[in-house]
């Protein structure tokens, strides 16, 4: 079985990538929208979602490539598919000069929309914390 990329796109209401670059690219950051708590050692992040003296889930993920105030590549340290990673990436909207953040993820058939609601969840949450 392969996985399948899924690109999602969205227009952030910001102009400044110095306010959201460090949301994509730091423990501090990622914890506001993607996990509960995020750590970095060495090049690898620890993602940690619900109370650790109670029922959670750890994961992490090591950082693959990238470019500062650009892009960052990660991947899934358990993922099975050697190919794959996600990927946060910033654009400029050519119409209003907003920051775009372009998630790259992958998933198997199946699971597509589930990770399609898992990041939209993220951005909710995102939204909610930053106001992006």
């Amino acid at each position: 079985m392969d996985a399948k990329k899924v690109c999602i796109e969205r227009e952030l209401k910001s102009k400044s990538i110095n306010i959201i670059w460090p949301l994509l690219s730091t423990p501090e950051g990622l914890a506001k929208w993607i996990a509960d708590d995020v750590k970095w050692k060495d090049g690898v992040l620890s993602f940690t979602w619900g109370n650790v003296w109670s029922h959670h889930e750890t994961r992490t993920a090591t950082v693959l490539e990238k470019n500062d105030f650009k892009w960052i590549r990660l991947r899934w340290d358990d993922d099975e598919f050697a190919d794959t990673y996600w990927e946060l990436r910033m654009e400029k909207s050519d119409l209003t000069g907003d920051v775009i953040l372009v998630i790259t993820d992958f998933a198997t058939d199946g699971d597509v929309a589930t990770i399609e609601d898992i990041w939209e969840s993220n951005l909710e949450s995102l939204n909610r914390t930053t106001g992006l």
